[in-house]
Parts: C-alpha cells; sequence; structure tokens
C-alpha cells in the first residue's frame, strides 16, 4: 500500500557527474606491493600501503626522526603495560640510539620495571592473590623502592632518578634489564606520575605519601620543563596510559602556557588497545596548535612498539 504521506523520490531527477570530475580518496599509488619471502626490512616497508593508519604512522615516523636531527625533545609517557609485555630491551636500545630524550612513568610502570631490574620478573597473579589476602604485599619491592624515594628526598630529587640511582647501587643481578636503570647513566630524565593508593607499595609499612607527594611534585616541576622544550618539532608519546599520563601532560603544557612560555607546532602520538577519551582529548587534540599533529594508533603494544622502532631505524 503506498504512503501519501511520502511519495517515493524520482531518481531520473538525480544529477550525475563525469567519473574525471570526481575526486577520489584511493589511488593504486597508495597501493601496497606483495611481500617477496626472505626479503629486508626495507622491502617489507614498501609492501604498507600509503593509506589510513600505515600512511599515518609512516607519517609519525618521519615527525621522530625530523625532531632527532633538529635535537628536539621525543618524550615516551608510558603506562605499566609497556614493561609487562616485554618491551624494555627495545625501549634501552632506542634510549642508546638517542631516540628516547625524556620518559614520563606511572607508578605501575616504575614498580614493575624495578621489580625486572631485582630479579628478572614481574607481574603476580592478581586474581590468585587477591582471593589468599597476599596480593600487593611482597616485601622486598616495597620496602626497597620505599628506600629509594626517601634517599631522592635526602637528595632532593625526583622518584625517576631516585630509583634509577638505587638500582645501580644495589648491583642487582638483573639491573641491566632495567629501563630506569639505563636512564640514570645515560642521564636521560624519568619522571614518575603516582596516584596515592593505585599501587601496592603504597600499603607497604614503609611507604610515606609525604615522601612520594614531594618527589611527585619535583618530577611533575621537571616534566613541565622538558615539555616547555618541545615547542617546534618536540615529540610526545603516549603508552598504554589511559587517565593518569594524559592528565600530567595535559596540566604541563596548561602550565607552561600561564607561564607565558610559547607551545606550538610539536606532534604526539597515542598507542593504545582501543581509543580512549582523555588520551584522544588531551594527548592527541586539545594540546597540539599550529602545524603540530596528534596520531592514534590502535593495536597491541608488543607489536606496534617494535614495529614503530623498526620503521625509524630503517627510515633513509
Amino acid at each position: 500500500m503506498p504512503y501519501p504521506k511520502y511519495p517515493l523520490l524520482d531518481k531520473k531527477r538525480v544529477k550525475t557527474i563525469s567519473f574525471g570530475d570526481r575526486q577520489s580518496l584511493v589511488n593504486v599509488k597508495d597501493f601496497g606491493m606483495p611481500i617477496i619471502p626472505g626479503a629486508g626490512f626495507g622491502e617489507f616497508l614498501k609492501g604498507i600501503p600509503d593509506i589510513l593508519a600505515a600512511k599515518d604512522l609512516k607519517e609519525f615516523a618521519s615527525c621522530l626522526q625530523q625532531a632527532r636531527k633538529a635535537d628536539k625533545p621525543i618524550v615516551w609517557g608510558m603506562g605499566g603495560h609497556v614493561v609487562k609485555v616485554g618491551l624494555n630491551r627495545l625501549l634501552i636500545d632506542l634510549m642508546e640510539r638517542g631516540w628516547i630524550s625524556a620518559i614520563a612513568i606511572n607508578g605501575a610502570f616504575m614498580i614493575h620495571d624495578f621489580e625486572i631490574g631485582m630479579a628478572g620478573r614481574t607481574s603476580e597473579d592478581v586474581a590468585a592473590g587477591l582471593q589468599a589476602g597476599n596480593y600487593g604485599n611482597t616485601q622486598e619491592t616495597g620496602l626497597f623502592i620505599s628506600m629509594a624515594l626517601k634517599d631522592g628526598m635526602r637528595d632532593g630529587v625526583g622518584a625517576g632518578e631516585a630509583v634509577g640511582y638505587y638500582l645501580k647501587e644495589a648491583k642487582f643481578k638483573y639491573q641491566r634489564e632495567s629501563v630506569l636503570y639505563h636512564a640514570y647513566t645515560m642521564n636521560i630524565p624519568v619522571t614518575v606520575h603516582p596516584t596515592i593508593g593505585a599501587d601496592f607499595t603504597h600499603s607497604h609499612p614503609m611507604f610515606s605519601g609525604e615522601v612520594a607527594g614531594a618527589l611527585a611534585e619535583r618530577d611533575f616541576l621537571q616534566f613541565a620543563s622538558i615539555v616547555s622544550r618541545m615547542g617546534n618539532g618536540g615529540v610526545y608519546l603516549n603508552i598504554g596510559s589511559a587517565v593518569t599520563l594524559p592528565e600530567i601532560f595535559l596540566k604541563a603544557v596548561s602550565f607552561c602556557l600561564n607561564q607565558g612560555l610559547t607551545l606550538k607546532n610539536f606532534h604526539t602520538a597515542v598507542f593504545d588497545f582501543i581509543r580512549q577519551y582523555r588520551p584522544d582529548e588531551n594527548v592527541r587534540r586539545r594540546p597540539v596548535t599550529g602545524d603540530g599533529k596528534g596520531f592514534y594508533f590502535i593495536g597491541h603494544h608488543e607489536i606496534m612498539i617494535p614495529l614503530l622502532a623498526a620503521l625509524i631505524l630503517n627510515m633513509n
């Protein structure tokens, strides 16, 4: 039955245009190439299409390359999952090659990296430990980190430097597997931005909120100083932090602008499993002005970060 109120539109009235006058978003010149068995990574790169995320990743790698050539800060903000998926050795290599100027981390990264340096292993079984009442009660981790932070309080340094120094002096068997250890020995600043109550070391009898808060304040001021130099080509990466580091980064940008510092034309990128509100707004979009650009890459860290590293190390 026809509906008088909604008569069908007449398709004969449609106006068409020539294909030659139409803009197309996909072109064969941007297509990837077949992967040749046994070929090197350079050939693999030629096989990646110059479309969407692949195009963005190559563009972002170029931003990193330009920042390194111009001696602008390349700041890596990372959550604890980056350690838990086995990326320490890759990060240390990038530090040694000059692809990491500074590191900002949350408390989880510090804890997992410290345990790797101390014992070569980390990441307890939360479900099993929780029900047994043992989750988060590891004696050595809480004790040693608390000692490191109190030494840092005495010496007037931030948590990143304090823990790196402690790892160096303790001479643990696996210290060379630690990112914080190598950052300290290479004089690469590491700032730690904890959330009190979120890390299991905060329940340790030796933990002092007064000390942790004082060091966190120092680290924020250090981080803001690093961010203040990112204009005109610097790069900030947010890898695996959904809330803490995106908020810290936005507040550092605001802190710099409030003091009249110019902060334009830098680039940001988020690497995470899913698109999330705060990283998208506080890292990719809001702080980026002028000729800067923000990127967002979805994928597992244990795949995406090695891919990014291979890309920047093989660019001409």
